[in-house]
Formats: C-alpha cells, structure tokens, sequence
C-alpha cells in the first residue's frame, strides 16, 4: 500500500559547513562539560539502562513481533542523528509503513499522519517506539537524559534548525537522550514553528547548564508518568 502526503516540506541537506559549526566550542557552561561530570552521568547510564533492558525485555520482544504480524518490514527503524559532535545510528521501533519510512524526516510526522501503521499509533501515544534507544545508551551514542537527537534533514520550511537559532548548536556538546528537560515540560512532538524551536532550545541548554543525578531522575520520572497518562495524544519524544 503506497501512502503519500499531501504537503512535503523541502529536501535539504547536513552540509560540511553545518558539521563544521557543530564541532565548534560552545558558548555555554555547565557540569556536564566537564569530565568528572561526563563520567558520572555515563556511569549512571550503563547502570540504569542495563536494568531497564532488563526490566523491559519482555515488552521489546512483545512489540517486535506485535509489529512483524501487522504490517511488512523490519521491526526497527534506524535513522541517522546527530549529537556530541557526530552522527550516529538511532534505533526505534518502526512506526510507519515500511515504504513510505523517512530516514532523513524530510516531513515530519503529524497527527494522524497517514504513514503511521495502527500499532505504531499505540506506540507513539506512550512512547514505546523509543524503547530500542536503551541500546543506544549502552553503546554510549546516547544517555538517558539529555537533548533530544533531531534527524540529519529535520526543517523548518526547508530551512535546517540549526540556520534558524544562532545558538543551536551548543545542544550538540553533550549526549543527546531519550528524554530531556524540555519534553517534560510539554515541548514534544512535531517542530513546526520558530517558537517551539526556541523553546526547546531554552529548556536544552538550561539543562546542560544546571544538570545534576537529581534533575536526571526527576526527569526520567515524570517521563514515566507522561508515558502512562492515557490522555496524551499520539505524540513522539
């Protein structure tokens, strides 16, 4: 079943220039810049993702087959992201139909998006497709707090986010996550305005300037809590 949008926003590209910028030094601070910082937040990541697969190796094998049965294609969905200064390969659980998956988000996925397959509407409304990021953590390309990683292509009417806010980059000089400060604090979902650009700007950098293993795990606890409310929308961190 071929399934096609009826808007597409604009091809762009990660140019060398823009990987430039994002190894450039950062013009903020912060504890998790430095590296007894960077070593207790990796140390906390090992630990608390491995007990987390572990916890959940039941639920990661009921929704890999639950997605085999219901429609054709991998489980996963692996897409290139960038973070810390590279580009790495992000894993989730496919949520759309395997022809019409958008590796480089050219189009951003909104509600009710035709693409989504009907179980990956259940997992994105808790947020179960980004489940398969515990693996991330482990192999160190993510921690589970932290910016969130945005797709290589991901725009804002054709423009790359980065050429939209002069100190976006600065979120790249630490490891992105599977949640972070500004998702608890209701900015999730599609980045379709320069206002929710901005926002998660904010909350990204406040976080990096003002992390502790406290904040992580009132983070990671509120994502518990917004993952379970039945009464959030089909949404994605």
């Amino acid at each position: 079943m071929q399934l096609r949008l009826a808007e597409q926003s604009t091809v762009v590209s990660f140019s060398d220039t823009e990987f430039a910028r994002v190894l450039t030094p950062p013009r903020i601070v912060g504890p998790l810049m430095t590296r007894s910082g960077d070593l207790t937040k990796r140390a906390t990541d090992l630990a608390l993702g491995s007990l987390l697969i572990m916890m959940f190796s039941w639920l990661l094998l009921f929704i890999a087959v639950a997605i085999k049965l219901t429609s054709p294609g991998p489980v996963f969905f692996i897409q290139e992201r960038r973070g810390c200064g590279r580009t790495f390969r992000c894993f989730k659980f496919r949520s759309m139909y395997h022809e019409v998956t958008d590796e480089k988000c050219q189009s951003q996925t909104r509600r009710n998006d035709p693409r989504v397959t009907r179980i990956g509407k259940a997992l994105r409304k808790h947020s179960l497709d980004e489940l398969p990021q515990l693996f991330n953590v482990i192999l160190g390309d993510m921690s589970l707090v932290g910016p969130r990683p945005h797709a290589l292509g991901m725009n804002l009417n054709g423009k790359l986010l980065g050429e939209l806010v002069d100190n976006y980059h600065d979120r790249y000089h630490v490891r992105p996550g599977i949640t972070g400060w500004a998702q608890v604090n209701g900015c999730r979902g599609i980045v379709d305005t320069q206002k929710k650009l901005e926002d998660r700007l904010f909350y990204d950098l406040h976080y990096i300037r003002n992390w502790t293993l406290w904040l992580d795990l009132k983070i990671l606890t509120r994502t518990f809590f917004m993952c379970l409310d039945k009464k959030e929308k089909e949404n994605t961190f």
